[in-house]
């Protein structure tokens, strides 16, 4: 199982980091041992004074494939769920000004909470879902799948001409504005269309 991030798929949260629009989705991955599950408590690392949540919704593959076409790539997945893409975000900017690669920051142990999945027949549409993060119960990100940069199929298509998607893999679609530190003590709780899918403590 592998977790297939992208970034900067809401052109809010591009701007809100100073970073440009992409033309083409901004690729990177975790290991699997990011993954955390089961609503289970995240311990802040002592590598980083900076963790940042990101919310996000999370596909996940249904079937293996490779070389997708768009027009096909609804059939590999069909189950959605949230997850928190945890960065580093002191560690990110220093990688980046020497243009070096994001692993440290993006794809430490645990830094990958996901919820349950529901299936994608559950919702009338998927491009038209709302989902938040909220941190000590109050509201700090806000997204709106209407306001995707790049479609779930579109990305499936892209990614697969690079990787072989597998079952059980993991996509995180890419976060909205409003990103911002975590502290010791505080309580995380994400939702997809009004219902609370993550729930967990900051330790």
């Amino acid at each position: 199982m592998k977790i297939i991030a992208i970034g900067r798929n809401y052109a809010e949260h591009a701007r809100e980091l100073n970073n440009p629009i992409p033309t083409d989705p901004v690729i990177f991955l975790k290991p699997d041992t990011a993954l955390l599950k089961d609503n289970k408590p995240f311990y802040y690392p002592e590598f980083s004074n900076e963790i940042h949540h990101e919310i996000e919704v999370v596909l996940k593959i249904s079937k293996e494939g490779k070389h997708i076409s768009e027009k096909f790539a609804k059939g590999y997945y069909e189950e959605i769920g949230l997850g928190v893409d945890f960065t580093a975000r002191d560690i990110q900017q220093k990688h980046k000004e020497k243009g070096l690669p994001w692993e440290l920051a993006k794809a430490f142990d645990n830094s990958a909470p996901v919820s349950l999945f529901i299936p994608k027949t559950d919702y009338k549409n998927i491009y038209d879902l709302n989902f938040h993060l909220d941190v000590n119960e109050h509201t700090v990100q806000v997204g709106q799948t209407s306001n995707l940069l790049f479609s779930f199929e579109f990305i499936i298509a892209y990614v697969s001409k690079f990787f072989t998607l597998k079952k059980g893999d993991l996509i995180f679609t890419g976060t909205p504005q409003g990103v911002g530190s975590v502290n010791i003590g505080d309580r995380l709780a994400g939702y997809l269309e009004n219902e609370k899918l993550l729930d967990f403590e900051i330790r």
